[in-house]
């Protein structure tokens, strides 16, 4: 029975490649689901809390701005079909890396930007990638979102999860009124 569960471990793994995980925060989680569910080799994308220090927080504690917690989301990808350096274009195309009081309509700590890189490969990637963008002189001011380590990630509670899916008209509506496509718009027209 070992070696049936050791040879079926290889050809999934062969077949279906490695899972591997990443972390962004940028701003409201909701807006950040639906761009990197859409993107073949991207598994699930869930809803959560990282970066600060208080155990198993709650949204209303996140929320509050006193736990050091962002909203965030964990993607878990396939990097036989996806790459970090996709899935990182697809953050940057999604935020404004230039504020760093929070994300569009939702302001304070909580909601600012950041990549939690989860071991040096990513790590370096993702400077470069921060890097290269500044170079393309894209945005007005300089790009402040940081690279850190990555930290326990706790996920948000179920009815944030798939927001998007399951509140299409509120969560529309929020995004439209939030002023986030507005200025993605503006900013990648160019």
């Amino acid at each position: 029975m070992k070696l049936f569960t050791i040879i079926f471990l290889v050809i999934t793994v062969s077949i279906f490649g490695e899972e591997k995980k990443a972390t962004f925060s940028g701003g409201c989680f909701w807006c950040m689901e639906a761009p990197f569910e859409k993107i073949d080799g991207v598994i699930k994308v869930i809803s959560g809390y990282t970066g600060g220090l208080a155990p198993n927080p709650s949204y209303e504690q996140v929320s509050s701005g006193k736990t050091g917690h962002l909203e965030s989301v964990q993607v878990f990808y396939n990097p036989a079909k996806v790459s970090y350096e996709k899935l990182l274009y697809i953050f940057w195309r999604n935020i404004d890396p230039t504020d760093d009081g929070g994300q569009f309509v939702d302001r304070g700590e909580q909601y600012s930007t950041a990549i939690f890189y989860h071991d040096e490969e990513q790590k370096l990637i993702a400077e470069k990638s921060k890097i290269e963008l500044g170079k393309k002189k894209i945005f007005d001011k300089a790009i402040v979102t940081p690279i850190r380590k990555a930290m326990v990630f706790y996920p948000a509670e179920d009815y944030h999860q798939d927001y998007y899916k399951k509140n299409p008209i509120r969560y529309n509506y929020y995004r439209y009124r939030s002023g986030r496509d507005q200025f993605l718009e503006k900013v990648w027209k160019k």
